[in-house]
């Protein structure tokens, strides 16, 4: 049973993440899209403020909160701007939660207190060029040396990619072996061998930096070898159950934001006479916007009581994120309609929403993944196999 009541301490959590977007994050959004880089002070208050390991043990720098709690602080980062939500949600999700997950004591207590912090950052390189859904088949190669790995490959579309200090690399050790011969490894983007080259021209997530990755014999010790040569699958499969949540919940933000913003614009706004908001069809485009926003809302809770509960959420996780960031790109369009001309231009936020609403639907698994998962989990058919 889902208690779609929040209790308040998550109330309060809610607050906060609220009058931090409104009053940090919203101010900077459209500057920063139209500069293409994001405010490094912000970044240091997202840590500053715990949401940066929201989800991690207090043990090693993060502040324990429930799932929930996470969604909440996501949706408002995401109704701000989608950029920062991004460095929250590979931070958090993909890189923190993985790395305390499957690390060994002394990974942890290196990296998650700066992670966490904020006072480094950390990317997650699992797509390459030529391997995107099929995450089983990276032709990235970990070869055996004395005492480590030399690891050459590339990577592709990989968020804060120029800026992290620490990235997890999915890498095969045997071919052979398909899945079970993949193996991730933390690799400190300072290694000989390592370079990082930003990706211009987006569509979206404009703020954030998108990298391509290339590792030539990157030199790694033992040490660096996160979990058992084997598990490299099931650690990326694990990192992108909590990194879709997370997007799941960032989409929900862009939901709530184009409905708020579309209910002021409708009522300030005046045509033949009266506001825009007493034409019947201008409240039908708010209706639909609001029941996409109240059941994306609900499936991210759904997932979360899931996952908070200790029980395998792959299927509630796929739901969620499905939904989501198809609903996000309705509402955004939406919006934009409510808007007119004036939804086309940057002066309101609603065509970064949708620009920004895009991509949800590609990364961390594209819609047709998510039906192919969720139809796995209806039939026992694997149909990607």
């Amino acid at each position: 049973m889902i208690d779609f009541e929040p209790t308040d301490e998550q109330r309060l959590i809610r607050e906060t993440a609220r009058e931090f977007c409104d009053g940090e994050i919203v101010p900077r959004a459209r500057d920063m899209d139209r500069a293409g880089e994001l405010d490094p002070a912000l970044i240091a208050q997202l840590g500053a403020l715990g949401y940066l390991g929201a989800i991690v043990s207090e043990d090693y720098g993060g502040r324990g909160l429930d799932h929930r709690s996470y969604a909440l602080i996501v949706e408002e980062v995401g109704r701000g701007c989608s950029s920062m939500r991004t460095v929250v949600s590979v931070q958090t999700s993909l890189v923190c939660a993985t790395v305390e997950r499957f690390g060994t004591e002394a990974q942890k207590r290196d990296w998650l207190p700066r992670l966490c912090a904020g006072e480094a950052l950390g990317c997650f390189g699992l797509t390459e060029p030529d391997t995107g859904s099929d995450a089983a088949n990276v032709s990235t190669r970990a070869e055996r040396i004395e005492g480590g790995w030399s690891i050459t490959g590339q990577k592709q579309w990989i968020s804060l990619g120029t800026r992290a200090e620490l990235a997890l690399i999915f890498a095969q050790t045997d071919p052979e072996l398909g899945r079970r011969g993949l193996a991730a490894f933390l690799v400190p983007a300072a290694a000989d061998g390592f370079a990082a080259t930003d990706i211009r021209g987006k569509l979206g997530l404009r703020a954030v930096d998108t990298a391509e990755l290339v590792l030539d014999g990157v030199e790694v010790s033992d040490d660096a070898l996160l979990g058992e040569v084997g598990e490299g699958f099931k650690v990326a499969m694990s990192a992108l159950d909590s990194g879709r949540f997370s997007v799941a919940a960032g989409c929900v933000g862009i939901c709530q934001g184009s409905v708020d913003a579309s209910v002021a614009y409708a009522a300030d706004r005046r045509q033949f006479g009266r506001p825009l908001a007493g034409f019947q069809l201008v409240q039908e485009l708010i209706a639909d916007m609001i029941v996409d926003t109240e059941a994306a809302r609900a499936l991210v809770w759904r997932a979360a009581s899931v996952k908070d509960a200790g029980r395998r959420s792959t299927l509630e996780t796929s739901v969620a994120k499905l939904f989501a960031t198809e609903a996000s790109i309705r509402s955004a369009n939406a919006a934009i309609q409510v808007h007119g001309g004036s939804g086309y231009v940057d002066d309101f936020p609603v065509e970064r929403y949708l620009r920004d609403a895009r991509v949800t639907t590609l990364y961390e698994g594209t819609s047709q993944i998510q039906k192919l998962i969720i139809g796995r989990a209806a039939t026992g058919i694997d149909a990607m196999t």
